[in-house]
């Protein structure tokens, strides 16, 4: 049986590419998009998350810290560093 002109394509494709670690310059990239889109007017909506980048960054977060909270320390995270 011949193989299908989809099959054929498909075991042409090329691998994709392993996706790069995740790095300093990576999460201190997530901090400014979120510093900009809170800025924008945007909120929160999860917690988990800007906690999961404060902690990226190296700051401790308690799960019961206000996320304002937790979002102004990263802001004076990133003022410290430059950006």
């Amino acid at each position: 049986m011949k193989p299908s002109p989809l099959r054929r394509l498909l075991s042409l494709r090329a691998p994709s590419p392993a996706p790069a670690p995740a790095g300093p310059v990576d999460d201190l990239a997530q901090a400014r998009a979120l510093i900009a889109a809170i800025d924008a007017g945007g909120i929160p909506l999860y917690p988990g998350k800007v906690n999961q980048i404060a902690r990226a960054l190296g700051l401790e977060v308690s799960r019961e810290a206000p996320v304002e909270a937790t979002v102004a320390r990263i802001r004076a995270l990133l003022q410290a560093e430059g950006g």
